[in-house]
């Protein structure tokens, strides 16, 4: 997959949401860095309990490059079992708040599928992005939430929900499929008055791994809805499944995955490690200028 003059079209649009009244321009695709605060996440699981080793792991992203940090409290891995909103809401919001105490001016997304959460978490610290893997379906007033509290929304696809999403997900053509769900939640959101969309395809969730890989393959179809892409293929299976390791073996594999996406005109790399991605955006960026 090669950089052409016809995809460059892609290369130089313009997009920005807005956090609060502070823009986040997407012209130069941004770092978001994973910040897991759950303790059975697929990768990293546990070891951001202790607040100072948690800050100092935010520290080392932000000067690594993140523009975005994702703070979850809940694991969305395959077969995840659903903890009570009370236990996210206790691990989530000292996190959260830790965070923006020490960072300030650092943009933050909660990575929640429950729009009381999001609530909780907007009346504590004030606007902040909503990463929900459900794309609404988990919870009926997410969108109508989003739309009243005038944040920015991550609307994801799924298959089924994470204890069966990876249950015999099946397609009739998963680009026309996803675009179809995209199309029909972009208006819903709308409705609601949600100004400010990013769409993520959904790597893992309710997808086999040629299935991830096709959606990969075709990342720039979604580039019809003209707005920021986001993918997050950091460490999942579907790369240390193709070389029979594990997801601590999976980075250059990431690097790699991460690499193709930008070349399929993702926006944005929601990531463990973010000196690698920043740097994948570099190398991208200096042969984006060759042909602009």
């Amino acid at each position: 997959m090669l950089i052409t003059q016809s995809a460059s079209k892609f290369l130089k649009r313009k997009n920005t949401i807005n956090v609060g009244g502070e823009l986040i321009d997407f012209t130069t695709p941004n770092v978001m860095g994973i910040v897991n605060v759950t303790p059975d996440s697929f990768y990293n699981g546990g070891k951001m309990d202790d607040e100072n080793v948690l800050l100092t792991a935010v520290e080392k992203m932000i000067k690594e490059g993140a523009r975005i940090l994702d703070i979850g409290a809940v694991s969305t891995r395959p077969g995840a079992q659903v903890v009570s909103t009370k236990i996210e809401l206790g691990r989530l919001l000292p996190a959260v708040q830790a965070i923006r105490n020490s960072f300030p001016k650092m943009p933050l997304s909660i990575d929640t599928f429950r729009s009381w959460v999001a609530v909780r978490v907007i009346d504590e610290i004030g606007p902040i992005i909503v990463n929900d893997i459900s794309g609404g379906t988990l919870d009926s007033k997410m969108f109508e939430t989003i739309g009243k509290m005038r944040v920015p929304y991550i609307l994801s696809h799924i298959q089924g929900t994470p204890n069966d999403m990876q249950n015999n997900p099946q397609y009739s053509d998963i680009i026309k499929d996803i675009s179809t769900y995209f199309g029909e939640k972009i208006k819903r959101l709308t409705k609601f008055g949600v100004l400010d969309i990013i769409i993520d395809p959904g790597f893992g969730f309710g997808k086999t791994v040629a299935h991830n890989y096709e959606l990969l393959n075709r990342l720039d179809s979604f580039k019809v809805f003209q707005l920021p892409v986001l993918v997050g293929v950091s460490r999942k299976s579907m790369i240390w499944k193709a070389f029979n390791t594990t997801p601590e073996e999976a980075l250059n594999g990431t690097t790699v995955a991460n690499t193709l996406a930008l070349m399929g005109g993702a926006d944005v790399l929601r990531v463990h490690d973010v000196k690698e991605a920043a740097e994948a955006i570099t190398i991208f960026s200096e042969i984006k200028a060759t042909i602009n």
